[in-house]
């Protein structure tokens, strides 16, 4: 029997979840940046971990894929709406989380999959372009929409849903990697609130069983 994560996961946990994990992560955390508080509910038909009251969608217009300004509240209104913070030149978690959520809605009817929209906004815009972005996002289908722009307004985005983003580190060996957290927040439609989490490590089936119910903007 699967049981929400809300259930499994204690308020500790989920704090240090939002921190910074995976992609190349120093584990680095500034005092100054902290991430929203999170909440979990006592209770949820999700496999995700469900948030009470649920994050506020950020104000944030950045640049899609097409070159042109997208503005996340209001072209996201009225759909159920997957939010991730990472790059393109992610070695594991980025891709594999893009892969697992594009997996999940091709076991969906129309009806779901017309109603979600998934939105990668970079963590690394100097290298993300816009055209770049969307040669990466388009193997995972319509659903993706790609956003670029400063760094510092994506960042306070990511923090504002509990998300810790770091800037972009170069190394010695000309390699660069982006410090971000590697949490999906799910918005959905009705009210606009990110009203679940998924950490690393949510499978297929879970995106799966979840999209039906945030479609429907299930309590």
């Amino acid at each position: 029997m699967h049981r929400t994560r809300a259930l499994r996961l204690s308020a500790t946990a989920l704090i240090a979840a939002a921190l910074l994990a995976g992609c190349g992560t120093s584990g680095a955390h500034h005092e100054t940046d902290k991430p929203a508080a999170l909440s979990a509910a006592s209770d949820s038909p999700y496999r995700g971990t469900a948030m009470n009251p649920g994050f506020a969608k950020p104000d944030l217009v950045l640049t899609d894929t097409t070159d042109k300004p997208f503005d996340l509240q209001k072209q996201t209104a009225g759909k159920t709406t997957l939010v991730f913070f990472g790059y393109t030149n992610c070695p594991d978690v980025c891709p594999t989380t893009m892969s697992d959520i594009s997996a999940a809605l091709a076991k969906q009817p129309q009806t779901v999959r017309d109603n979600v929209q998934v939105v990668f906004v970079t963590t690394d815009p100097e290298r993300d372009t816009p055209e770049s972005l969307g040669t990466w996002l388009k193997s995972f289908g319509p659903n993706f929409t790609g956003l670029s722009g400063d760094l510092t307004k994506v960042k306070k985005a990511a923090l504002s849903v509990g998300i810790s983003v770091e800037d972009p580190t170069k190394h010695h060996d000309g390699t660069v990697t982006s410090d971000h957290g590697t949490q999906v927040v799910a918005f959905t439609p009705g009210d606009n609130k990110g009203r679940v989490v998924y950490t690393h490590g949510t499978t297929v089936d879970d995106f799966a069983h979840d999209l039906p119910l945030l479609v429907k903007n299930a309590p």
